[in-house]
């Protein structure tokens, strides 16, 4: 290995201070691998490819309801009074309220230095980032600390309306369902990836404040819950990874269930990860379950085709982000600086990869229909098997972002003790230098390479899953399964390679 380069704080200065971008996920470490690259492409793709061999001779079409096992972690002493505590509760809620409100003070009243300002870190490394990796691994913290839904609560409370059933002005159009999210994901992509005002303090307040008003607006237009589980990206987004966790809430009581998404066919009296039957429903009913990873993707729910392209565009948004560290993109944009600015050019970009992931995955859902003598139309395969893509954007996402969470991510010590950029030392913390040895390039390359493969061996097995469920409208469900374990191949190729590029710059 060669020397670290003392590149990653410069890195992020950079991305928030350069007329154009610097894209600051490179690990800023040469790992030079042990064999060629080819040799962990095709050992991947054969991992996989024997995955799906192992399942397809154990697992055979059943008509036993889906079940698995779980443990209502809420009957566990001591730590069941825990989670279930009021008091625990509220505290989270008051601190999550609190750092919200600093955030947004710190980008108007603190310096505009992004490094020495607490707001940008927080926001685009230690929020967005470390929150992926809590719902994915842990389960959906973001439904307890959602600032903007403790803020709408506590005005219910204020205007004595805690206890009433909500009543919105506007019922939520079916026909909208969570297009509002899939727009406000590419948005949300597009500030993250193209638009380095977005890194800036005074700038990022200003986004956040416009976005929380359309929020609230949102909510009490259309119903908290509506709102939540719909229009209101991060809520989705994190929810969606959460399937993934190995933790859910559940409702064991028989009751009407308002979300139709949320509500799980089998067994029919049980409500998964509805939080709006979890929030109405007696204490003595509610369970926060332990159960495997995973199996929350494999539920048999309905996936509507706004949701379906919500999926799509999380996968291909990180995967961009990924292949912007690459020689192929640096030369790719570099001809293409020639016709238009850089940020045409990565505006582009960013539109191109879901378009082509979507060509890509339909083109293959069209296979999957003829091998399987699938009676549905292509867009409706395409909705039932998405969600085995998840994983796959789950894998990648951990992967990518592991070395600019650690790293990086380390910022936040010193920013603790000085928030604004004031000169403070609340903590003890401000003279804090960051630890570019936390982690190593080859640390980086081999936890990458088990997060892709394995993410990639679940998503075969969801999809193996959903191919047997739709056995009796696709007759031939195993020859359906081969163009998906293909894609899988290609995707765990594909994934392999773009982390590997920044490694070995």
């Amino acid at each position: 290995n060669k020397p670290m380069r003392p590149t990653a704080l410069t890195l992020a200065a950079i991305l928030a201070l350069a007329t154009s971008p610097a894209y600051a996920h490179a690990f800023g470490q040469r790992y030079d691998l042990p064999i060629p690259l080819s040799y962990f492409l095709m050992g991947a793709a054969a991992a996989v490819a024997l995955s799906f061999l192992a399942m397809s001779a154990f697992a055979q079409t059943t008509n036993r309801p889906f079940s698995y096992p779980r443990l209502n972690l809420l009957q566990v002493p001591i730590l069941g009074s825990i989670l279930s505590s009021q008091i625990a509760g509220a505290i989270v809620k008051i601190l999550s309220l609190a750092l919200f409100t600093l955030i947004i003070i710190a980008g108007f009243a603190g310096t505009s230095n992004p490094i020495e300002n607490i707001s940008p870190t927080f926001v685009w490394i230690i929020w967005w980032v470390g929150m992926g990796y809590v719902a994915a691994l842990l389960g959906n913290a973001w439904a307890l600390i959602n600032p903007w839904k403790i803020a709408f609560d506590w005005q219910r409370k204020l205007r004595g309306l805690a206890n009433a059933p909500e009543n919105p002005p506007f019922r939520y159009p079916e026909s909208l369902g969570a297009w509002p999210a899939t727009a406000a994901l590419f948005l949300f992509a597009w500030m993250e990836n193209v638009y380095v005002g977005a890194f800036q303090p005074f700038t990022l307040s200003v986004i956040i404040i416009a976005y929380s008003a359309f929020t609230w607006a949102g909510m009490a237009a259309f119903g908290k819950h509506e709102w939540l589980r719909r229009a209101e990206v991060f809520s989705v987004l994190f929810a969606l990874f959460a399937r993934f966790s190995p933790t859910e809430i559940r409702v064991s009581e028989p009751q009407a269930c308002p979300s139709r998404d949320a509500r799980s066919d089998e067994p029919p009296d049980d409500c998964v990860d509805c939080h709006e039957c979890f929030e109405r429903a007696p204490a003595g009913s509610r369970q926060l379950n332990l159960r495997p990873f995973a199996v929350g993707l494999a539920l048999p729910r309905r996936v509507s085709m706004p949701m379906t392209v919500f999926v799509i565009l999380a996968l291909a948004g990180v995967s961009f982000d990924g292949f912007q560290d690459t020689q192929a993109w640096a030369s790719l944009r570099q001809s293409l600086l020639a016709f238009a600015p850089w940020d045409v050019v990565d505006t582009l970009g960013l539109i191109a990869a879901p378009l082509l992931f979507a060509a890509l995955y339909l083109a293959f859902c069209w296979a999957v229909k003829r091998l399987s003598g699938d009676q549905a139309d292509t867009l409706t395969v395409a909705s039932a098997y998405v969600m085995s893509l998840v994983p796959i954007a789950i894998a990648y996402n951990l992967a990518h972002f592991i070395s600019l969470l650690l790293i990086q991510g380390q910022i936040i010590i010193p920013l603790a003790s000085d928030p604004f950029g004031f000169g403070w030392d609340i903590f003890g913390t401000a003279d804090y230098r960051l630890n570019l040895y936390i982690i190593s390039g080859k640390a980086v390359w081999f936890i990458s390479l088990a997060a892709i493969v394995l993410g990639h061996v679940a998503s075969v097995y969801l999809a193996h899953l959903t191919a047997l469920r739709r056995a009796p409208i696709a007759p031939n469900p195993l020859m359906g399964q081969i163009p998906m374990l293909t894609l899988m191949i290609l995707y765990t190729v594909s994934s392999l390679w773009i982390i590997a590029q920044p490694l070995a710059a």
